[in-house]
């Protein structure tokens, strides 16, 4: 029997193009991942992703949020590479993978219903990069693009750019070599209207043009969201009907109207523990007047209380009244303090309210830099910046867990705030580690990291180029548009706010900015106002509890911290230095105690826990590497003599002649009527043959040492 063979056809497969930025852009749909709920291969210049979008067919029984994943697979077949695990596979995704998913959930999450529980897998799949277009840009328009035209319910499109400054002007999805010299790494994500999300490092950037390059790329992104509703239009699908959270609204509205002036009277303090009490013990009078009418109210009561604290917090704040009472551009307390642990190399707390961070440096050779195998350019890390949020900072009884994706990215953003002020390996040849501990949370611990981290970093003696401060501002609005921004937002205002506008910086300028939303977006005075409140924020966290409790860093690396020294040789002299099979650098090491690290281009950093190894390790090589100058005076030993003249050992195995004719003016008969073995003399290096040995002059040297000292110079 033969084998029948049926063409495959393809009769819903279109290819719709532009350009953005200047570069070819295509979305390509009905032909890949047919059983998906959407699904398109996207293009951006030599940039491939695909996106496939699932939805559950029925809600998820028992859950009051919306359980919405994104998976950012990176497959290093991508850049050509093998994966360097010992499997030879992809494992589990890089921190770049998790991070570039954060930034797709961020701004799409918000544009779902609220009470939609169906599942929503959302996976992006790298296949081919383009170094000059990124894969996340990609991504996110590839993901808009599908969620639109899909059954899935979603108040988009959304479009992204990438925003550059280089040589003085606003660059968008600048390419490799732009992104190099660019002053800032700015990726905006909006709807036609407004601005759904931000994410930034920078280098000490000014408010107004960090702001500008934001406004400019919303005005660019408006067309790509034209370009998807063009796709909307020809293929989108009906949105599928789907089934409500449950929600009592009869008893909450009975609750509300009952419980007003007790519920504000619970709400009305600085303190989360006492709020959480007295919110505890109302909910006691609630099951005792319900329950009983409403057996099943227990599944409302999380929800009961969100609405209810939401409806309490907004009016007050749309009023200019705040849960704890402050103005709304009033810090809450304020403390600082370095030095915190006794054996570490450096440590810093920093607490605002109930907000505290224990932030611990510590420094060791660049051969503790973090290896990285990723589809990305970078491929090591010199600054690494961890975040551990346990369950005891939240009052929570549980045990803690593996990192979570939230403390990857609050861990990213505090690592991206000090990276532009830290100093160059040449200046610093160290590789860096600070890890913070929340010990305490009530709101915005990612920016107390930041201010504790530049504390530790300072008390270890990291001479960073200036002290970085970070802050949080929130939002309400009002049905009618008005709103209300406020400084150093604490917990309950950012659970029942519509914005976290993180920002940190100098005095100088920005340096990281992280926006999430709870919200459809925010207006261009939103933006621009939260930028000029947290300005002034930083700057009074600077001045008047960061600088006075440390005002600039350690004039040395802490005690405790390795010792550094760094020698550049030859790159041709690398060889002489590890010696066969690594025999000389090895006994380098076990003589001196010190740790070597040898780099391509000839540098070498010497460490040890003290600075006489150190020294010891480099005085080792540099008699290793040394070669004589021609025109220079040395002191070395008589190591040989011959009729014909003496050898003079200038360092270990370095040796050179002085011809019987270059020991005295006058006429010598015999070398040892002048030096004999064991003597240690002054010499001139005269010249370096072809051959490279080494011809001395002792009377030469004699001279220039008599006319030195004539001059009432020393020498040395």
């Amino acid at each position: 029997m033969s084998t029948v063979i049926t063409h495959k056809q393809f009769p819903n497969h279109k290819i719709y193009k532009t350009e953005i930025a200047g570069r070819p852009f295509s979305i390509e749909v009905g032909k890949t991942a047919e059983l998906a709920n959407a699904s398109a291969m996207v293009r951006y210049g030599d940039t491939v992703v695909n996106v496939a979008i699932c939805v559950s067919a029925r809600p998820r029984d028992g859950i009051d949020f919306f359980p919405l994943s994104v998976e950012f697979e990176e497959k290093l077949y991508a850049v050509g590479r093998i994966p360097g695990s010992f499997m030879r596979r992809e494992g589990r995704p890089s921190l770049p993978a998790v991070l570039a998913a954060r930034l797709i959930d961020r701004p799409c999450r918000p544009l779902f219903p609220y009470d939609f529980r169906n599942d929503v897998c959302i996976t992006c799949t790298v296949m081919s990069v383009d170094r000059d277009c990124s894969p996340e840009v990609t991504a996110m328009i590839g993901v808009s693009a599908c969620l639109s035209y899909s059954e899935i319910p979603f108040a988009g499109p959304i479009g992204c750019l990438e925003v550059g400054y280089v040589d003085g002007e606003i660059v968008f999805n600048p390419n490799q070599e732009q992104r190099k010299s660019s002053q800032m790494d700015v990726t905006v994500a909006a709807t036609a209207n407004k601005v759904v999300m931000i994410e930034a490092g920078a280098k000490e950037i000014p408010d107004d043009i960090m702001y500008e390059g934001i406004v400019k790329a919303h005005e660019e992104i408006k067309k790509q969201v034209e370009f998807i509703n063009g796709i909307v239009a020809e293929i989108g699908k009906p949105k599928m009907e789907y089934e409500h959270a449950d929600f009592n609204q009869e008893l909450f509205d009975d609750i509300v109207a009952n419980f007003m002036d007790e519920a504000r009277a619970a709400m009305d303090t600085d303190d989360k523990n006492v709020r959480e009490k007295r919110w505890s013990a109302m909910i006691d009078k609630w099951h005792e007047k319900y329950l009983e009418q409403y057996p099943d109210m227990d599944k409302y009561l999380e929800e009961f209380t969100y609405k209810f604290q939401k409806k309490i917090v907004k009016a007050w704040l749309l009023e200019g009244h705040r849960v704890d009472g402050r103005a709304k551009n009033e810090i809450r307390p304020l403390a600082a303090e370095v030095g915190v642990l006794p054996k570490v190399h450096g440590s810093g707390m920093f607490t605002r309210g109930q907000t505290q961070v224990l932030s611990v440096a510590t420094l060791n050779t660049l051969s503790m830099n973090q290896k990285l195998d990723t589809i990305w350019e970078e491929e090591e890390k010199r600054y690494m910046h961890h975040y551990n949020f346990p369950p005891y900072s939240v009052g929570e009884a549980r045990a803690p867990r593996s990192t979570n994706r939230r403390e990857y990215g609050h861990g990213y953003l505090a690592e991206r705030a000090l990276e532009p002020v830290l100093p160059s390996v040449d200046e610093f040849p160290y590789a860096i580690r600070v890890v913070s501990e929340v010990l305490s949370s009530n709101g915005s611990t990612s920016q107390g990291s930041i201010c504790g981290s530049t504390l530790a970093l300072m008390d270890a003696g990291v001479p960073i180029k200036a002290p970085v401060a970070g802050i949080s501002s929130g939002l309400i609005q009002d049905d009618d548009g008005s709103f209300q921004t406020f400084i150093d937002i604490q917990g309950v205002e950012d659970f029942h706010g519509e914005m976290d506008f993180k920002v940190a910086g100098t005095k100088k300028g920005i340096t990281a900015i992280q926006m999430d939303l709870k919200n459809d977006g925010l207006t261009h005075e939103i933006i621009k106002e939260a930028l000029e409140i947290t300005r002034d924020a930083r700057f009074a966290i600077l001045d008047e509890v960061m600088l006075p409790c440390i005002a600039e860093p350690r004039p040395e690396v802490n005690e405790n911290a390795p010792k550094m020294v760094t020698v550049k040789i030859d790159p041709d002299k690398i060889r002489e230095v590890i010696g066969k099979g690594g025999s000389v650098i090895q006994k380098i090491t076990a003589e001196s105690g010190a740790q070597i690290d040898i780099e391509d281009d000839g540098t070498i950093h010497i460490a040890s826990p003290n600075a006489a190894s150190c020294e010891a390790a480099k005085k080792m090589i540099d008699m290793i590497v040394f070669v004589p100058e021609v025109g220079a005076l040395y002191y070395g030993k008589v190591v040989r003599i011959l009729q014909f003249g003496a050898f003079v050992e200038l360092a270990p195995g370095k040796d050179g002649m002085v011809h019987i004719s270059k020991l005295a003016d006058r006429r010598v008969e015999k070398v040892e009527d002048v030096v004999n073995i064991g003597d240690m003399i002054w010499v001139k290096v005269t010249e370096i043959d072809e051959k490279g040995r080494v011809n001395l002059s002792y009377k030469d040297a004699l001279k220039e040492i008599k006319a030195k000292q004539d001059a009432g110079e020393s020498v040395k």
